[in-house]
């Protein structure tokens, strides 16, 4: 359960610990924050240690409460919110895909790009794993954190995992989408109408609409301010001031992408950068 003090008030804390490479880690206590529809380049590893959170994901809605894990792929759109008045705890991992196919290819049970295939399991032992990593991490312990970080995804892995499914699209919508998003990477600062969009890659706009929803998971304007806020992530990440940043990923200013990038890393930027700046320091 959540001490009293957590229990009353949100806090978090987004950050990377410089001995642990190809890896993010959030720990916090959400109340009334809502993660709006988004996907990570990596994937998602996360304990939750008190109240319930509700993970709105493409095959329906997951309530999870404490000593589950949730398992989300690269690139699966999703939402989170509170499912208790009391909101949600939890510590999470975002392991690259580097990382994963790493421990996957020294178990070596499993062949092709891994993906889980389960949302959530019932696993007391490998939430209290997950918690374990941050703590060593931020106790400053390299080679426990490393060592646990191993073993949970090699257990999350071993126990819930296979190859990622193929795509079920048609192969010309699915190209579609996919130029789509290569459009609007190369034009964020100025992107095309849907219209626009669609007239150049010589569809409708319904039909690129269908095809981006059902290859991505959300709308390209959902898409598009989600793609903006990682690369925003990205520039923190490598010292750009956030104003800096805002105009470059085409915000039109620095509280536009104070909001969005809150709402979808759950930190606001000015601290997910501060946190960066004392890894590297």
């Amino acid at each position: 359960m959540m001490g009293t003090d957590e229990g009353r008030r949100e806090w978090a804390r987004h950050w990377q610990y410089p001995e642990l490479p190809g890896l993010d880690l959030l720990r916090a206590h959400y109340v009334r924050h809502t993660f709006p529809r988004h996907a990570h380049d990596g994937y998602v590893i996360a304990a939750v240690t008190g109240g319930v959170e509700e993970i709105g994901l493409p095959g329906g809605t997951v309530r999870a409460g404490p000593g589950s894990v949730v398992l989300i792929n690269p690139e699966v759109a999703h939402t989170a919110r509170a499912g208790v008045p009391e909101g949600w705890a939890y510590a999470t991992l975002y392991p690259s895909g580097d990382l994963v196919s790493e421990v996957a290819a020294e178990i070596g049970t499993l062949r092709g790009t891994p993906g889980f295939t389960a949302d959530m399991v019932a696993d007391a032992q490998g939430s209290r794993a997950i918690a374990e990593v941050h703590r060593a991490a931020e106790a400053g312990n390299a080679l426990a954190a490393d060592t646990l970080l191993r073993g949970v995804v090699a257990r999350m892995l071993s126990r819930h995992a296979g190859p990622l499914p193929a795509r079920t699209l048609r192969r010309a919508a699915l190209a579609d989408a996919e130029r789509a998003r290569a459009v609007l990477e190369d034009r964020m600062a100025g992107p095309p109408s849907l219209e626009q969009l669609a007239a150049e890659l010589g569809t409708s706009p319904f039909a690129l609409l269908r095809a981006f929803r059902e290859r991505y998971g959300m709308p390209p304007h959902t898409w598009l301010t989600d793609a903006r806020v990682r690369r925003a992530r990205r520039l923190l990440d490598a010292g750009t001031p956030p104003a800096e940043a805002a105009v470059t990923v085409g915000f039109s200013d620095q509280p536009h992408l104070n909001r969005h990038f809150t709402r979808i890393v759950g930190v606001p930027p000015g601290a997910y950068r501060r946190e960066r700046a004392a890894g590297r320091a």
